[in-house]
């Protein structure tokens, strides 16, 4: 891997102009209304994310695939979110006023977008609230602390119960406000940190936020987003992946990798040409990875796809979906319903019949 972000071949400057892509299914770039189902059902589709999911935890796969159990959001993901919204916007703008003044002016913007559309990330910044950015114990911070206090106070006749919940509700408020004005903050410097990696000055995405999908030879449908694709005018496809966390270790680079190698096969089924360049941007650690995928690459990833499949194919028909302990447990929301935190899973939605055989290590995969 490489850390260049302009290197030769590669690179969509707008003095050259970039080569049009031809059209993708979705290719419209906006997320599908209505694409997962609100009951559970069968799978029936791969994207790189779900496939990540079951090769981490079989048993994870089940519970956003196929039970659809509810997760809360979390302030890391939700800044992911914004930050992507900005960058992908930002070409929205003729080359010159791509500045960093105007990247750094849309955050407040999108964040006003997002809330928009989901009110319910405005609780992140609440203490007490699981999965925001501090949830000390405390008020709500929502203002329901001065309303109750303002009854108790009446009914006894004194002033001072809802002066004081009153106070307590406003510094609740304050203290949301001065969580959320850190978490812009950061969500401003990792938009700073995309400037000294890239110069969007410079280029002209052929594709942003595109929704590919393709149908195997086998049947098996797969699917995802692409947050920007460009291409060269001598025709060279790069692949862009913005990642707001830090780039990991070497030696555990293989599962972003795998998500890249994903999306340049889909776009290899859908148009018959290689990606010249995989590009991840990790805009936590300001690192830039970069591979040139070969057609034996691809090929070696449809195989790991396809076995990856017949292994969710054989724990959808027998219900038998195995948990697996990591360090990413922390982070699960479904500990209550996990046999490894003595929890117990929801009744299986789905006819299942019993295996024939013990199956191995679900979701175990060599690499590629």
């Amino acid at each position: 891997m490489g850390t260049s972000t302009e290197e030769s071949g590669t690179s969509t400057e707008a003095a050259g102009g970039p080569r049009a892509l031809p059209a993708a299914r979705g290719g419209s770039g906006e997320r599908p209304a209505g694409a997962r189902a609100a009951r559970p059902g069968r799978p029936d589709s791969l994207s790189p994310s779900r496939a990540g999911d079951f090769m981490t935890c079989p048993l994870l796969y089940r519970f956003r695939v196929i039970d659809r159990l509810p997760e809360r959001p979390s302030a890391a993901a939700t800044r992911g979110t914004l930050v992507h919204a900005v960058l992908e916007r930002l070409f929205d703008d003729p080359a010159p006023e791509r500045t960093l003044a105007r990247a750094r002016s849309m955050v407040a913007g999108q964040w006003e977008r997002l809330l928009a559309d989901r009110p319910e990330l405005a609780e992140l910044f609440t203490e007490g609230t699981p999965g925001g950015d501090g949830g000390a114990a405390g008020g709500t911070g929502d203002g329901s602390g001065a309303a109750d206090g303002a009854g108790s106070g009446a009914a006894e006749g004194t002033e001072s119960g809802a002066a004081g919940d009153a106070g307590s509700g406003a510094a609740g408020g304050a203290v949301a406000a001065e969580r959320l004005s850190a978490w812009l903050a950061e969500a401003e410097r990792l938009v700073e940190r995309w400037f000294t990696l890239e110069d969007p000055t410079r280029l002209e995405p052929a594709e942003r936020e595109l929704y590919v999908e393709t149908v195997l030879d086998s049947g098996l449908t797969l699917r995802g987003f692409i947050d920007r694709v460009d291409v060269a005018p001598t025709g060279a496809v790069r692949i862009v992946d913005y990642k707001t966390g830090r780039a990991p270790h070497p030696d555990y680079a293989s599962g972003a990798l795998f998500q890249m190698k994903f999306y340049a096969l889909v776009l290899w089924r859908l148009r018959g040409e290689v990606p010249s360049r995989l590009q991840l941007v990790y805009l936590g650690s300001g690192d830039v990875l970069t591979y040139d995928p070969t057609e034996a690459d691809l090929r070696s990833v449809e195989r790991k796809v396809l076995a990856l499949w017949e292994a969710i194919r054989r724990a959808t028909e027998t219900g038998d979906w195995r948990p697996r302990r990591s360090k990413l447990c922390g982070w699960c929301d479904h500990q209550a319903f996990c046999p490894e935190f003595g929890g117990t899973p929801p009744a299986y939605p789905l006819l299942a019949r019993p295996a024939e055989s013990p199956e191995g290590d679900q979701g175990r995969m060599g690499q590629v």
